[in-house]
């Protein structure tokens, strides 16, 4: 039994929720989402609220039940409120700023990086060393975070490089002499 599953998903004022075939599809205030619905689970909008049951006893139903409705309600946070990761660049001289559709990364290579924005993605450097990406879709702002990141990765010497704002970053030892 899923304890996920069981709860419904509700539906924050100013969504508009619709199922056609297949898919449950979200419209809020920060853009539209929709999400695949498997062929085990069953989806029923009534009441401000989104109910997802299982049509059988499998194992595979039991499964998709439970994301299916962490997914739903990812979804109607996304359109309502959104999701925000940031981003902290820590190392002399490294710094990053937004011009135009770009993302401008000067990491201590011989060349700057130019990272281009999605449009479905905001991306703000309130600081040189501060980066906030934000967006609609949880998935979608956890992945160009983690690419941004994967430029120049923190590392445990000194500590240089782009971190989560809420990653702590292991500090090694140098060598003696």
């Amino acid at each position: 039994m899923s304890r996920v599953g069981k709860n419904p998903v509700v539906i924050p004022p100013g969504v508009q929720v619709a199922i056609a075939g297949q898919r449950l599809s979200a419209k809020g205030k920060l853009g539209s989402l929709d999400v695949p619905l498997g062929g085990d689970v069953e989806t029923v909008v009534a009441d401000g609220r989104v109910t997802i049951r299982p049509r059988n006893d499998t194992k595979q139903a039991r499964m998709e039940w439970g994301t299916t409705r962490a997914l739903v309600n990812n979804m109607m946070h996304g359109v309502s409120v959104g999701y925000t990761v940031n981003l902290e660049i820590n190392g002399v001289g490294y710094r990053a700023q937004v011009q135009g559709k770009n993302l401008v990364l000067q990491l201590g290579y011989s060349h700057d990086i130019q990272f281009p924005i999605p449009d479905d993605i905001k991306i703000v450097c309130e600081k040189p060393t501060a980066i906030r990406v934000t967006g609609a879709d949880k998935q979608r702002v956890g992945q160009i975070a983690a690419e941004i990141r994967e430029y120049r990765k923190p590392e445990p010497y000194k500590g240089k490089g782009i971190k989560y704002e809420t990653e702590t970053v292991r500090r090694k030892e140098g060598k003696k002499k």
